[in-house]
């Protein structure tokens, strides 16, 4: 088998290290097959020059694989993207190329559930508020306005989509004692139900819900999907949480219906830019709590999602299908192989 040739743009801050040493994590599943080959590139014109004759991509940052990027390649058959999102690639130009795109969907999951359900705690215990209000000596003056907050038993989790975090977000919600509630199109009742979940219309999950939590893929479908008038149907109690993408929300809007008491607050872990402008009133409001993109941030994440995008784009350069293809409708189009992994009583000579 001719070795393969696997392009991934050289970090700016790069260490005096080896090709070897500095992607040794992608090479556990690469080196059997393929040679990795470093790019350096500032502009999408100097990357696609790069990439011209490479056999797959591996990218989670850095430069846009836009249709220039793309129209570019003459030997390649796979990006592999280290993340959920996937916004970094032109997916329609990939996809028209008979390119297959793989990302990585479950393995931060957990975490972001959890830094979904921490923003939801936050804004309903007001904890940036509570916490000035410590640093500032009022510590008589934060009970009276705590006190006008609900418990969160009892109260009603709205999930725009119902994806794998989503589902995670679910479970812990529940444990708070909390009803939960989503919208997603492509995902059929009996599976929501089956979670513990009550299936609603999109009308219904804004009208109903005490916080809305934002677990959607960002395209051109989800763009601005909470804006000026999807935040007029929502109480005036409500939260939203992010922990998506930031374009989902318009916001824009959201910053108006804030100022105005549309709906009462807000946490944010992605904005529509990031990092954000130093002036954004998002940065400074009392029942608004912002963390910088940081959701899947453990010790665990960035080492596991290279290994996994490095698995996907291997099982590829393998001639087999891969396990997360965000296009899937480009599979029958391509010469590979559907593969089925060995029951775990068995092995494959037995």
């Amino acid at each position: 088998m001719t070795r393969k040739k696997v392009g991934i743009q050289l970090p700016k801050q790069a260490q005096n290290q080896t090709v070897e040493q500095r992607w040794s994590l992608e090479l556990e599943a690469l080196a059997p097959i393929a040679d990795i080959v470093e790019i350096r590139a500032d502009t999408p014109a100097e990357f696609a020059a790069g990439v011209r004759e490479v056999d797959a991509i591996i990218t989670s940052w850095g430069l846009m694989i836009d249709a220039q990027v793309i129209a570019a390649l003459e030997k390649c058959v796979v990006i592999g993207v280290g993340s959920v999102g996937v916004d970094m690639v032109d997916i329609a130009a990939a996809t028209a190329a008979g390119l297959v795109v793989t990302n990585v969907p479950d393995v931060f999951i957990e975490e972001v559930a959890d830094h979904a359900m921490m923003l939801l705690l936050d804004v309903a215990r007001m904890t940036p508020l509570m916490s000035r209000m410590a640093c500032d000596g009022a510590w008589y003056q934060a009970r009276p306005i705590l006190s006008r907050s609900p418990r969160l038993l009892g109260q009603t989790l709205g999930l725009y989509a119902f994806g794998n975090v989503a589902r995670c977000t679910a479970r812990r919600a529940k444990a708070f004692g909390m009803h939960v509630i989503a919208y997603d199109p492509y995902v059929s009742e009996l599976e929501i139900t089956a979670a513990g979940v009550e299936p609603v219309g999109f009308n219904e999950l804004l009208e109903r819900s005490d916080f809305l939590s934002i677990h959607s893929p960002h395209n051109a479908e989800t763009e601005h999907a909470i804006d000026a008038d999807a935040l007029s149907r929502m109480k005036r109690s409500a939260a939203v949480i992010n922990t998506a993408r930031g374009p989902i929300i318009d916001e824009a809007a959201l910053i108006a219906a804030l100022k105005a008491g549309v709906i009462a607050g807000a946490g944010l872990d992605v904005l529509e830019q990031e990092p954000p402008a130093p002036d954004n009133p998002l940065l400074t409001m009392d029942n608004v709590i912002v963390t910088p993109h940081v959701a899947s941030a453990t010790t665990r994440m960035r080492p596991e999602t290279r290994r996994r995008a490095a698995r996907e784009v291997a099982l590829v350069l393998r001639g087999r299908w891969p396990m997360s293809c965000v296009n899937p409708t480009v599979l029958p189009r391509v010469d590979l192989e559907r593969w089925q992994p060995y029951p775990m009583n068995r092995g494959p000579n037995r």
